[in-house]
């Protein structure tokens, strides 16, 4: 006997739905597909919200729990939205040696924000990371993708306001 499966509702009439759709029924609607399924959400609407996690869980016959469970577990996924741009400064042992806490410092007194958070205006995200893979660099940063190495605190704020003053 064959089980009807019945479709849960997108949480919004946003074509986007569509992309995570064709995701899950490429799979064939199975829990296996979980990863997968939150990479697309996350890569058509920048971050995975409770709305998200709930239609996916209903979607795959998973439980809540699980969902989310694996949308906080990996770090690749982020449940909030990102700023414009990003800024990612490493505290890994030879970054901060040798003045990752001052990039940090700057970075909170001049935006107001601490890792893993978005400034107000949406502009600018801030996220610290373990290691970036460039301790001969040290002190080094990841701004929108790229490596900057060497970087003192007056150095560092200047290169992000540039980034923030071109979009103007």
């Amino acid at each position: 006997m064959a089980v009807k499966r019945v479709k849960p509702e997108a949480p919004t009439a946003d074509n986007r739905w569509k992309m995570v759709d064709v995701t899950m029924r490429r799979n064939g609607y199975a829990g296996h597909a979980l990863i997968e399924t939150l990479h697309t959400v996350q890569d058509v609407f920048g971050y995975i919200d409770d709305p998200s996690m709930r239609y996916v869980a209903q979607a795959l016959s998973l439980p809540l729990s699980k969902v989310y469970g694996v949308a906080t577990f990996y770090h690749l996924f982020t449940l909030k939205p990102k700023g414009k741009h990003t800024c990612v400064i490493c505290t890994g042992t030879a970054c901060y040696i040798k003045g990752a806490g001052d990039l940090v410092d700057v970075v909170q007194r001049r935006y107001r924000v601490r890792a893993g958070q978005t400034t107000p205006d949406g502009k600018l995200s801030v996220v610290h990371a373990r290691c970036v893979g460039a301790c001969g660099l040290a002190p080094a940063a990841v701004l929108n993708g790229t490596m900057l190495g060497k970087q003192t605190a007056d150095d560092f704020l200047g290169k992000i306001e540039r980034v923030l003053e071109d979009e103007s």
